[in-house]
């Protein structure tokens, strides 16, 4: 019979140890590898991250990781954190026009002059889809740990399940059908965060 697990996938992007450790504090079997067959494999991934986008690309690249994501990202749950969300659009305008994953129509920019940047520590979510699978039992106005001087802009509005207010609305989380991420640090976010991390758990079960 073979292990159920969740992969977190390692691409030299930083913030890996503290993200594992989450999941298994809640007792998920989870691998952490850039290894192809153990990700395919796997039920759900986990892509994490902080650092620069277009660095974070050349890593995926350098694993041959790009093209193995959008395809995995079709057929079973995944959880993008920080930089993870980011990658997902089309561009990032960091330092210089850096492709991106392209899963979803939109790009990632630089917050807005007028606030110190980055923008770290906590700050509170307004939930703007209500049904939302990841904010299951998570309050409005709840407080998360932010760290980043980037933003994804939606093209499309509805994919985003929360927002949260530094000078101007930035994009906290997103959600569509199987694809969850989130802006914020679940693993830095204390018990909130760990409720957040149970509710993809339990969506991976549901689906397993």
């Amino acid at each position: 019979m073979n292990e159920k697990y969740i992969v977190i996938i390692d691409y030299n992007a930083g913030n890996i140890k503290s993200v594992e450790n989450a999941f298994q504090k809640t007792g998920a079997l989870v691998k952490v590898t850039n290894n192809q067959k153990i990700i395919k494999d796997s039920i759900a991934i986990v892509l994490p991250g902080v650092g620069a986008f277009g660095d974070a690309m050349k890593n995926l690249e350098f694993f041959n990781l790009t093209d193995l994501i959008k395809s995995e990202i079709k057929r079973k749950p995944f959880l993008g954190i920080c930089l993870g969300l980011q990658l997902l659009f089309e561009y990032s305008n960091e330092k210089e026009h850096s492709e991106g994953l392209g899963i979803f129509k939109g790009y990632v920019d630089k917050i807005p002059d007028g606030v110190k940047i980055p923008h770290i520590g906590w700050n509170q979510i307004t939930i703007l889809k209500k049904d939302s699978k990841i904010l299951k039992n998570v309050e409005n106005n709840e407080n998360f740990y932010f760290d980043h001087s980037f933003y994804a802009i939606c093209e499309n509005k509805s994919i985003i399940s929360s927002i949260t207010n530094y000078g101007t609305d930035l994009t906290a989380s997103i959600e569509l059908d199987n694809i969850f991420a989130l802006q914020f640090h679940p693993e830095k976010s204390s018990l909130k965060g760990m409720t957040i991390i149970k509710n993809f758990l339990d969506y991976v079960q549901e689906e397993g």
